[in-house]
């Protein structure tokens, strides 16, 4: 089916107890593996492509690789921008057809964060897009950007709720203890402040860092309302181990051949996650 926006599967996700599972995508071995494996489970599924993926790729390629695996399929497929680190590359994406954005103004002063994510849902208004804005830092590396140890910022409740009327954004994701890339001992997630947000904030949560967060707790996160899980690094850590097993025949070089194994270890992990996120069989 066409490409989808994300408003509705948020919105369904929240009414049904459950969240959409959010990969990041680097390649089109990856964008093949997760949709396909989302039709296998009767998911819906957003599909994210970071900046520097969109460096390495491009919007155009990117989402016509998307766009064509979607078609395959009558489970909704949302393409997203994860992390628009600036008002003119969310503008980029809305261009060539993205169906959701978000806008990284975590870093800026809070009014700035505000001006900046105002903007973008605006422009994105006009072109029936949603629109994903961050209120606090989460910690950790993702692309080139990087939340040092003790420079994450945990979202305020109450700011959340502000920043959420002001912009006009049509999910919010906060900082409640997870973390970017892999994590060195067991995350910590305060589930007060996350119920408190949910309880404030009428508009779809989302948790960003959820690799490598235990089962248990991002189950946890969907029951209190979380209605967005992204997962982006135990994928590119899937595939890279296929590749490596693969290539430890000598007699293997064909692309197609060592890239089958990675495909199904990134499977295996899209598999999973669509399970503790809930959404299998909700499409």
């Amino acid at each position: 089916m066409p490409l989808v926006t994300t408003r509705e599967l948020l919105l369904d996700a929240r009414r049904g107890g459950y969240a959409v599972a959010a990969f990041n995508i680097e390649n089109m071995e990856m964008v093949q593996t997760v949709i396909r494996t989302a039709d296998e489970m009767r998911s819906p599924v957003i599909i994210q492509t970071t900046p520097g993926t969109v460096n390495y790729a491009g919007f155009n390629m990117l989402r016509a690789m998307v766009a064509v695996e979607a078609a395959k399929t009558d489970m909704p497929v949302a393409v997203h921008l994860d992390h628009g680190d600036s008002y003119e590359r969310c503008a980029a994406a809305m261009d060539s057809g993205y169906t959701s954005v978000m806008i990284d103004g975590s870093k800026l002063p809070y009014e700035e964060n505000i001006a900046v994510t105002k903007a973008v849902v605006d422009l994105a208004a006009k072109k029936n897009i949603d629109v994903e804005g961050e209120l606090g830092r989460v910690g950790g590396k993702e692309d080139t950007h990087e939340v040092k140890a003790g420079e994450d910022i945990y979202t305020d409740p109450q700011q959340a709720k502000d920043f959420a009327e002001r912009t006009g954004v049509r999910s919010l994701a906060v900082a409640v203890g997870t973390a970017h890339g892999f994590y060195r001992g067991e995350p910590k997630l305060d589930f007060g402040r996350l119920e408190k947000i949910v309880g404030l904030v009428n508009i779809p949560i989302v948790l960003h860092g959820a690799s490598g967060v235990p089962d248990e707790a991002v189950r946890r996160a969907v029951g209190l309302g979380v209605c967005k899980v992204n997962f982006a690094t135990e994928l590119r850590a899937a595939l890279t181990k296929g590749v490596r097993e693969a290539l430890g025949d000598e007699a293997v070089y064909d692309p197609k051949v060592f890239m089958k194994l990675g495909k199904k270890q990134v499977g295996e992990v899209v598999r999973h996650k669509i399970q503790v996120c809930g959404c299998d069989n909700r499409a």
